[in-house]
């Protein structure tokens, strides 16, 4: 699949700009990442660990964190999306508040660099 900034350049116009978001959020929480692949997606990674996966399927845009203990705990939060403990799924027309991608993500941070 490539890396994150080639992957990106081939989402569809109308989805692009969501991800595009969560990408940048991404890399203003940590600015180290480094682009390469994670199980099989273009990811985001810290220290060599998935940190972030934004992709796009014909049904929906989903968010990996990389782990299936993050989105669990914030159980109450996802209300209005269709999340499994890996994956959290949305769309360009009810995209991830900017608020809760930071969340998730500064919660990721957290698991990785401790």
């Amino acid at each position: 699949m490539g890396t994150v900034t080639e992957y990106l350049q081939n989402v569809s116009t109308a989805n692009r700009g969501t991800l595009e978001r969560i990408v940048e959020i991404a890399r203003e929480l940590a600015p180290e990442v480094e682009e390469g692949t994670s199980y099989g997606m273009p990811a985001l990674l810290l220290n060599g660990k998935g940190f972030l996966s934004v992709l796009e399927t014909k049904k929906h845009l989903a968010l990996y964190p990389f782990s299936g203990q993050i989105l669990p705990e914030m159980s109450e939060e996802l209300s209005g999306f269709s999340w499994s403990p890996g994956t959290l799924r949305f769309s360009a027309d009810n995209p991830v508040p900017d608020s809760l991608v930071r969340r998730i993500l500064e919660t990721r941070l957290a698991a990785i660099r401790s």
